[in-house]
């Protein structure tokens, strides 16, 4: 058809569509539905978006026939427009859509120990033989370590809280550990 011809046989089809029913939305879709697609999938440059937003600018169509006004402009143009708009809409919805994901991403990644089950479980088999390490030193080195790594004191406050001397403490400090790391290392959860 040409471009003289078209507000001519717009004039017929908006008339149509005005009193509403299938037939003018088919009618307009018959004529129009390729320009429409191919506008729209030259903007969202995806083909399956360019067919979502033709089809919600002919439901919007179908729900409101009577919304075009011949007065402002032709039915072509007016249509045209309604495609680009819902493109530029589509693309800017997605360009949202893409940022929310990927800050999603972010803010749900878990970041715990917990989160991974294999790192959980390693953990909990360490934190038993630890256990059991400590419960194998003497008395004195075991309550030395676990007021120093434990119960966070001080190597001074120790020797003030056990009425030892400071280099006790220390002694039975490194005695301790040195234990600790031998019986770990036994056991593989330690290296040398």
């Amino acid at each position: 058809m040409a471009p003289a011809t078209w507000a001519d046989a717009d004039a017929d089809l908006y008339e149509i569509l005005s009193r509403g029913g299938g037939e003018a939305i088919a009618a307009v879709y018959d004529r129009y539905a390729g320009l429409a697609y191919g506008l729209a999938l030259r903007i969202v440059g995806d083909p399956g978006r360019a067919e979502d937003v033709v089809q919600e600018v002919f439901f919007g169509l179908w729900r409101r026939p009577g919304s075009f006004n011949p007065e402002k402009g032709s039915f072509r143009t007016w249509l045209m427009t309604l495609v680009r708009n819902r493109s530029i809409d589509s693309v800017r919805g997605r360009r949202r859509h893409e940022q929310r994901e990927a800050e999603l991403l972010e803010e749900v990644r878990d970041l715990s120990r917990d989160s991974n089950p294999w790192a959980a479980v390693a953990l909990s088999l360490e934190r038993d033989v630890v256990r059991e390490a400590v419960a194998t030193l003497p008395a004195e080195q075991r309550k030395a370590i676990e007021m120093a790594h434990f119960g966070g004191y001080t190597h001074a406050e120790i020797a003030g809280r056990l009425g030892l001397p400071l280099g006790t403490v220390k002694g039975r400090l490194r005695l301790g550990i040195e234990k600790l790391h031998a019986f770990l290392n036994a056991r593989g959860v330690m290296e040398t």
